[in-house]
């Protein structure tokens, strides 16, 4: 009984001496709104801030659609498949690997773009669409070069405009559509190239099977270590990371 009148006491203290606390601590509170302003240069601030977050929302599908990334994750993941090694290495390695590996390839151009576009427009000496044009361009190069003009000519017909007479008159809109198809062209290629040998391992290992009688022995469990073996002779991650990074012309 007395604990209970205690606690009771010790709790109408509290309640007496929390207006004098909440009076002598300041809580930061936050407000939104919309006023009105005779400034224009804050209104252009603040619709470059939302465009900037539009930007970073899209940067996953932009990385997906303008830099090597594509064709590196394909590559691997065919990789992966032709070894038969199941979960090994995991998905999120190849990714991370393939990820690290579109930065290395793409280090000129993002380091053009930050010259000639982004640390500009931060010292204020262009306006933001100058510097979104400044920071598309290099872009562009990058995948023009890549792109087959097979697959530019495909989509300047489906867009029914007329010959493009250089690469600055082949719209945006056009060029990424183009460069993705091209990009998962060579891919597959690539995959092609990199199953052959396992493929090869794996029919003379399912003749050898069949000739010994043992068919119900499934020929990929004996032939996944020869295949491991042969990629680690000749040093595979070598030679594949290797000729991809190539491919790009680095």
């Amino acid at each position: 009984m007395r604990n209970i009148t205690l606690c009771s006491l010790i709790a109408v203290a509290a309640l007496i001496a929390l207006p004098t606390w909440a009076n002598a601590v300041s809580l930061p509170t936050i407000q939104l709104g919309v006023n009105e302003t005779d400034n224009p240069r804050q209104i252009a601030a603040t619709i470059e801030v939302l465009l900037i977050f539009t930007v970073l929302s899209m940067a996953p599908a932009i990385l997906l659609m303008t830099t090597s990334f594509t064709r590196l994750v394909v590559a691997f993941s065919f990789l992966k498949h032709a070894m038969g090694t199941q979960q090994m290495p995991p998905s999120q390695v190849l990714i991370a690997l393939a990820l690290f590996l579109s930065l290395f390839i793409m280090s000129p151009v993002f380091s053009k773009i930050n010259t000639t576009a982004v640390q500009p427009y931060l010292a204020e000496e262009i306006e933001l669409t100058e510097a979104f044009t400044k920071a598309v361009n290099p872009l562009r190069d990058f995948m023009y070069k890549q792109t087959r003009q097979k697959d530019l000519a495909l989509f300047i017909s489906f867009a029914k405009m007329d010959k493009p007479q250089n690469k600055d008159d082949i719209p945006t809109s056009v060029l990424i559509p183009a460069f993705m198809i091209s990009e998962l062209k060579t891919a597959f290629q690539i995959g092609f190239i990199l199953f052959l040998p396992f493929l090869v391992i794996d029919m003379v290992v399912a003749s050898v099977l069949l000739s010994m009688g043992m068919m119900m022995l499934p020929p990929v469990m004996v032939s996944l270590p020869f295949k491991l073996l042969l990629f680690v002779l000749v040093d595979g991650w070598y030679l594949i990371v290797g000729s991809l990074v190539k491919s790009f012309g680095v």
